[in-house]
């Protein structure tokens, strides 16, 4: 029998668009104190402002701290501390925002999941038990789109050693609440970059897996074919120099929340998003946006998967989920072609990927992603250094050194 993705008890999050569905959900639950963790980005902004309006209206009680930067174990584990014996956690933020929180309220409740975490290994992927399951009610509201934080149960964490994804059925919130004033903030250029996250996650996982699954194909395939509209119209707002309109950012939003539903991706290897690796990786070590290092990396790693190369994706699924999508733009563009494809769409989204490195730093950051990555774990499958060097290698315009 084929494995399912989840048979955890953890419930899966509810969601509520718009902040009055927090008042509705705060006064059908017991407890008068509601703590606030917001971003520094969008502290005392208009979210957090209505966040508290609509606990005053359920009779509750506000006080918050305020986050700033990626958080790495020693911080989450200090606000782990703080937030165990609350009654409510409301996070306000990005996905880096949401990250610690959900850790923080796991660790809080669940003290083995901080012995899981300091395990010595040297994969990127921490996987918690099914057990873990927050005693603290968790409400994320988030401010930007792309990482679907506030409906997943991953979270990205800093270490020495690199950025590791942790997996747990006990990190999902209890609630997520899209609401359009939340991203009104959100610059057009991190709204652009968040509905190409979207695409990455969605067309990686689709591609990137050889199974013909009609109804989880068919879902991904609808997906893609409103997200390239929706983006085409972010493209032509930044161009025409207006703002985006709400409605447009509660759309992006809901697409990125729906493409890590369960549903979505049932049957699919888990580990079909290559790209993910290679670009977390690069990103961190470069000190570049997640974004950044995927938009570089695209184009060469669509290239290999038409040539063909199985195993980095499947070329034929790769073709016509692209010209699905090419034929569902507004811009016109290459639909033969997934690579020239991907690299106009980049083009016409504005998305900046120019990354600079010297060949040495390239074949540095290839070593550690395949020693995280692969060498026999599932996540990079059956690709090589020198595989994983070449696309890393021609995303920054390095010349390939000779690797090993």
């Amino acid at each position: 029998m084929e494995p399912v993705w989840s048979l955890s008890r953890h419930p899966l999050t509810r969601v509520a668009y718009g902040l009055d569905g927090l008042s509705q959900w705060l006064a059908r639950h017991a407890g008068r104190r509601l703590t606030i963790l917001v971003d520094a980005a969008v502290a005392d902004g208009e979210a957090e402002a209505r966040v508290r309006e609509r606990a005053a209206w359920a009779d509750r009680d506000t006080e918050r701290t305020v986050l700033a930067g990626p958080g790495d174990l020693a911080s989450v584990s200090c606000l782990a501390q703080e937030v165990a014996d609350r009654e409510f956690v409301v996070a306000i933020g990005g996905g880096s925002l949401l990250d610690q929180a959900k850790l923080a309220v796991l660790l809080g409740s669940d003290p083995a999941v901080g012995d899981r975490l300091t395990v010595r290994q040297r994969s990127g992927l921490v996987l918690l038990s099914a057990d873990s399951a927050p005693r603290v009610p968790l409400v994320a509201v988030p401010t930007t789109v792309g990482t679907g934080s506030e409906l997943s149960g991953a979270v990205c964490l800093a270490t020495p050693e690199g950025k590791r994804l942790v997996l747990g059925n006990g990190l999902q919130p209890e609630v997520a609440v899209y609401d359009a004033a939340a991203t009104r903030t959100l610059p057009a250029e991190l709204l652009a970059e968040g509905t190409l996250e979207v695409l990455f996650r969605l067309a990686g996982m689709y591609a990137g897996d050889h199974r013909e699954l009609p109804t989880e194909d068919a879902f991904a395939e609808t997906l893609l074919r409103r997200l390239v509209r929706l983006g085409d119209e972010v493209a032509a707002a930044r161009a025409a120099g207006t703002t985006t309109g709400d409605a447009l950012r509660l759309e992006i939003a809901k697409l990125s929340g729906l493409s890590h539903q369960p549903w979505l991706n049932l049957g699919r290897d888990p580990c079909a998003c290559k790209g993910w690796y290679l670009a977390n990786e690069l990103s961190t070590a470069l000190g570049v946006r997640k974004m950044t290092a995927a938009a570089a990396l695209l184009p060469p790693l669509w290239r290999r998967i038409t040539r063909p190369d199985p195993r980095w994706g499947s070329a034929a699924r790769l073709e016509r989920l692209w010209r699905a999508v090419s034929a569902a733009r507004t811009v016109p563009g290459p639909a033969d072609d997934p690579a020239s494809g991907i690299d106009a769409l980049l083009d016409d989204w504005g998305i900046r990927r120019a990354l600079h490195a010297p060949p040495e730093r390239v074949a540095e950051v290839a070593r550690a992603t395949v020693r995280a990555w692969g060498q026999g774990l599932p996540t990079l499958g059956a690709l090589t250094l020198a595989d994983v060097h070449e696309v890393m290698a021609e995303a920054v315009g390095a010349p390939a050194l000779a690797t090993r």
